[in-house]
């Protein structure tokens, strides 16, 4: 029976995803201010969560202004993950791979739209994505990276890579640890079985990058985001 909960809760998911993908791609040339194409993001991802039965708490938003311009930096354990941050910051973009943008009408809203598509076939080309993705980064919104760079499959944290805090560095962006608590337990990394439950989002302080500028800088921010994410962290 939980299977088949499950299995309605993903249709209703994707069938709603798919007009508001469209109404997305059709803002693009009309509202260049991007409040639409935001707003159908926002939309939707608050409808799945809902779906789902996902309850979200926030902590920390007194200490941003919730239109600034941020590198947000959180743990990563769930696909649901995305949907909680999508909801939590109004003008927020993903860095997502180019194969993603293959996926019809929803890749399409994300390819052509304000989001970030990251190319990581070649060195090189991966390279010049990170170089436009810090231009882009600059350009305004919040740009949401995952410290650990996949999902946990064990519900503990994974060793944080250096690269959202070189592309940090790059932009020279005010970055925001966020820690992601109770996603695990909801969808797990290879499961499917989504089991609702409440997911707590803690905002810390805003952390400047514009002084970062040697390897050992970049590494001791990673520390330090690190060490608030494991100080926040309830693992499951």
């Amino acid at each position: 029976m939980r299977w088949l909960i499950t299995i309605v809760r993903l249709l209703l998911i994707i069938a709603t995803c798919i007009p508001f993908s469209i109404v997305a791609i059709i803002s693009i040339p009309l509202d260049r201010s991007g409040k639409m194409f935001f707003w159908c993001g926002r939309t939707w991802t608050n409808l799945s969560l809902i779906f789902c039965r996902i309850a979200v708490t926030v902590k920390g938003l007194e200490k941003i202004d919730p239109y600034g311009n941020y590198i947000l930096v959180s743990n990563h354990a769930s696909m649901f993950d995305i949907p909680v941050m999508m909801n939590t910051f109004p003008h927020i973009r993903i860095m997502f791979k180019k194969e993603l943008s293959y996926v019809p009408i929803w890749g399409w809203a994300l390819r052509w739209g304000y989001h970030i598509m990251v190319d990581r076939s070649k060195g090189t080309e991966a390279m010049k994505s990170l170089d436009r993705a810090a231009n882009d980064i600059r350009s305004g919104g919040q740009v949401l990276l995952f410290a650990e760079g996949t999902r946990t499959r064990d519900g503990k944290l994974l060793p944080f890579k250096r690269g959202a805090f070189s592309l940090a560095a790059k932009s020279g962006v005010p970055l925001i640890p966020v820690t992601i608590n109770g996603s695990f337990k909801i969808l797990p990394k290879g499961s499917f079985d989504i089991r609702p439950s409440h997911i707590e989002v803690i905002i810390d302080t805003p952390i400047e990058t514009k002084n970062i500028t040697a390897r050992e800088d970049e590494v001791r921010l990673m520390n330090t985001v690190k060490d608030i994410i494991t100080r926040n962290y309830k693992e499951e």
